[in-house]
């Protein structure tokens, strides 16, 4: 990487680029504000910003099945792999690198929804503009410094003016709902017998959305997910 000033909307370029060869995406980011309890970045201060890393449909997906060929990492393998290559940039750039499922885990919904301006769907998948619902958050950079980042302002949120609500119609069980996720009903649905269209194409429910299409993953890419989900051995 170039030696740019760090935190410049050119050092951010650099980082993207970074990224994109990986067919990750810098998703957005934002300063800490003086009073916020922000978690430590390199040493034992307190973050001043945090740089969100996701993607947007399928793009890792080779990247991280070539990595997976050659180490045969049998546990969490999609986890391991996101921390090692975003952890890399990390330690480029003179970063943290977190991860989703670290424990204790961190607000990356909340910090998701600060830095892109989306929300929840009635999944529980943040709805975005473009890429629908078919897209992820697979770490963050906290960063010692601010950065020259903008965050967007009023995103159209899809699901304010979606009548039918199709994703709360395709499920055999009915697992989501306004009141909710009912976890325990999907789980065993897509355990049992009749769950082999949800283990093979995906969550129906969240295929039932009309938008992002273009980003939708293929379907063994969501065999596997759903296959990690109900902790069943995956196709792959």
């Amino acid at each position: 990487m170039a030696d740019v000033s760090r935190g410049t909307s050119q050092w951010l370029q650099q980082i993207a680029d970074d990224l994109a060869a990986l067919g990750l995406l810098l998703r957005g980011g934002f300063n800490f504000g003086p009073d916020e309890d922000s978690p430590p970045a390199t040493g034992s201060e307190r973050a001043q910003a945090v740089l969100l890393v996701g993607q947007a449909g399928a793009a890792p997906w080779p990247h991280f099945r070539c990595w997976q060929k050659r180490t045969q990492v049998s546990i969490n393998p999609l986890d391991t792999w996101s921390r090692e290559v975003i952890g890399e940039i990390a330690l480029r750039i003179g970063a943290r690198s977190v991860s989703p499922n670290d424990r204790p885990f961190l607000p990356f919904q909340q910090w998701a929804m600060r830095a892109e301006g989306i929300k929840p769907s009635p999944l529980g998948i943040l709805m975005h503009p473009q890429y629908g619902l078919w897209h992820a958050y697979r770490g963050a950079l906290l960063l010692d410094h601010e950065v020259s980042i903008q965050v967007p302002e009023d995103v159209n949120h899809l699901c304010d003016t979606c009548v039918g609500k199709p994703c709360l119609k395709a499920c055999p069980v009915n697992a989501y709902s306004l009141q909710g996720f009912d976890y325990l009903a999907c789980l065993e649905h897509v355990r049992g017998p009749e769950g082999q269209p949800c283990r093979t194409q995906g969550c129906l429910d969240r295929n039932a959305c009309p938008h992002g299409a273009e980003y939708r993953y293929p379907e063994d890419v969501q065999a596997y997910h759903m296959a990690a989900f109900a902790s069943l051995p995956s196709a792959l």
